[in-house]
């Protein structure tokens, strides 16, 4: 449990390594011939896949008997037959087969005479099947019956009432797949879970559904699905084996794992998740770290206010609405307008907010004019040089505050002015537009920073500011970590400038955020060596 917004050590550390979930893993095998299919079984035995989807419906001159056989016999994991009609068939459900249907659940039906160990077919066709294989079976085969929903994720009623048709048709695993719309779509997924009395696989598809494979130990889903690489996917959203269980570690994940993620839009580019889970794993900690796609942060902590969804990093756009949905805020992040951090108070429940991007930014900026010699105070080489901060949002406003609070003179330029003029009356500055900024140029050897998302994957080559105004700089410092060196830092060291890359930023924040979430020091080496393998 937690106390005062940190876990307490007696209760969040596991042993190392015990595998806490049920949930098998399983991954589907696509190919077009017997050889590639054995072949790839054995690659998922290797990369430690608990079982196998053999999707039938993509072999190339499917011989029936003969490649079943081979299929069963040689397979290096237990084995999942599915079946499945050409997707464009509207009443079907996602598959690659376009022929006789009474053949298609003939080769099902042989699938289990020759020994599978689990059979999928669907809802549509499930009580005449199972009719037809009642009392012919070796009692080995589990039959999964499924239900696939390419367009929404139906309410908690309407999966309620799926569920009892699925196992009023007589399947021994329930399977519903939906598809999530929103994140908050895979809480209805969750309670299914949750409440289900039978062996029950429960999954929202799509980006905004990945927690919903990951969390599936969590809540107790019979199997989840992963690839054996990415992007080679049998459904929208599936991770890849490899990262199910090296960066999720997923053996670990149990009812009482503690949820942190980072809420952002987009979020797929975050390298957070690579630190926290790796940090958590080094010293025991029942944890996990999720990238959150999240639209509507309100809706979000809304939908996920249980006590084991405790801790948050907040990133683009959503710091300054993470503040509006906080119920106590930390004086700084007050004065600055949002947070890039929030807890989950374990007394009460209540939402905590912080701002440490400031802190993490500001020093890495100091560590640069240093190297530059730079000495205009005791107290910060920052005091007395002019600061110019591109965007207003809440990481612009994190390093105006602490740019103001080292003596810096602060100019903000936003490509709103009425933001830009907003922001600067609060740290005593100047609001320029960006178009004015290409041309602004009162001195030479201003420090540049920008703390807009411009130039992040996958939009590399762009750029805030262009080359020929970087020489006006003596250093430019840039919050987007992927890639870490961007084009505006490229191109500001070709014109002279000192770097600093938004990986300080974002390393300093993760110590003290990492703190926050476990109550432990942070492991700050392994912390920055995860870090320097992922970007």
């Amino acid at each position: 449990m937690t106390t005062g917004g940190v876990p307490s050590l007696a209760s969040d550390i596991q042993i190392l390594g015990a595998r806490r979930n049920s949930t098998l893993l399983c991954v589907p095998i696509m190919a077009d011939s017997v050889d590639q299919m054995l072949s790839l079984i054995r690659t998922a035995k290797e990369v430690g896949a608990d079982l196998v989807e053999i999707r039938l419906d993509y072999l190339k001159n499917f011989s029936p008997r003969q490649d079943l056989q081979l299929l069963v016999k040689q397979s290096a994991l237990p084995t999942l037959f599915t079946h499945r009609r050409f997707k464009a068939k509207p009443t079907w459900e996602g598959g690659q087969y376009d022929g006789d249907e009474r053949k298609r659940l003939d080769a099902l039906r042989l699938a289990i005479e020759l020994g599978a160990d689990y059979i999928d077919v669907e809802l549509q066709v499930a009580p005449e099947f199972i009719n037809s294989v009642r009392g012919k079976t070796s009692g080995k085969v589990k039959i999964i019956v499924s239900s696939h929903n390419y367009q929404k994720t139906p309410s908690s009623e309407e999966l309620g009432n799926l569920m009892a048709r699925i196992q009023a048709a007589g399947a021994d695993i329930v399977k519903i797949s939906t598809t999530a719309l929103d994140i908050t779509d895979c809480a209805r997924i969750f309670q299914l879970l949750a409440r289900s009395q039978v062996p029950t696989i429960g999954i929202a598809m799509g980006e905004r559904g990945l927690i919903s494979r990951i969390l599936s130990a969590k809540f107790g889903s019979y199997l989840t699905f992963a690839s054996l690489e990415a992007g080679v996917v049998s459904a929208p959203g599936q991770p890849t084996v490899r990262d199910l269980l090296d960066l999720y570690n997923f053996r670990q994940i149990g009812p009482d794992t503690k949820v942190h993620g980072v809420i952002g839009k987009p979020i797929s580019h975050s390298k957070s998740p690579h630190l926290y889970n790796a940090a958590f794993k080094s010293v025991g900690f029942n944890g996990i770290y999720l990238p959150l796609l999240v639209d509507n942060v309100k809706n979000f902590l809304t939908t996920y206010s249980s006590p084991d969804f405790v801790g948050y990093s907040c990133t683009i756009p959503h710091k300054e609405d993470a503040l509006r949905c906080c119920d106590e805020v930390d004086p700084i992040a007050q004065v600055i307008g949002a947070v890039n951090c929030m807890i989950r108070r374990a007394t009460d429940g209540k939402l905590i907010g912080y701002n440490n991007d400031h802190l993490g930014a500001i020093a890495a900026i100091e560590e640069g004019l240093q190297a530059l010699n730079v000495i205009t105070s005791v107290n910060s080489p920052l005091d007395g040089k002019l600061l110019v901060v591109i965007g207003a949002g809440g990481a612009g406003k994190a390093l105006a505050y602490g740019g103001k609070e080292k003596g810096a003179r602060v100019v903000v330029a936003n490509r709103t002015l009425g933001k830009a003029k907003e922001l600067a009356s609060k740290v005593g500055g100047e609001a320029i537009t960006l178009a004015e900024l290409e041309n602004f140029h009162p001195e030479d050897g201003m420090i540049l920073a920008n703390t807009t998302s411009v130039g992040m994957k996958p939009n590399i080559d762009d750029t805030p500011l262009y080359k020929k105004a970087l020489s006006r700089y003596s250093l430019v410092f840039d919050a987007v970590y992927t890639p870490k060196l961007t084009r505006l830092l490229r191109e500001a060291q070709e014109s002279g400038a000192i770097i600093v890359y938004g990986t300080e930023m974002f390393i300093n924040q993760a110590f003290v955020q990492y703190e926050k979430f476990t109550g432990l020091p942070a492991p700050k080496e392994l912390i920055r060596e995860v870090l320097v393998r992922n970007t």
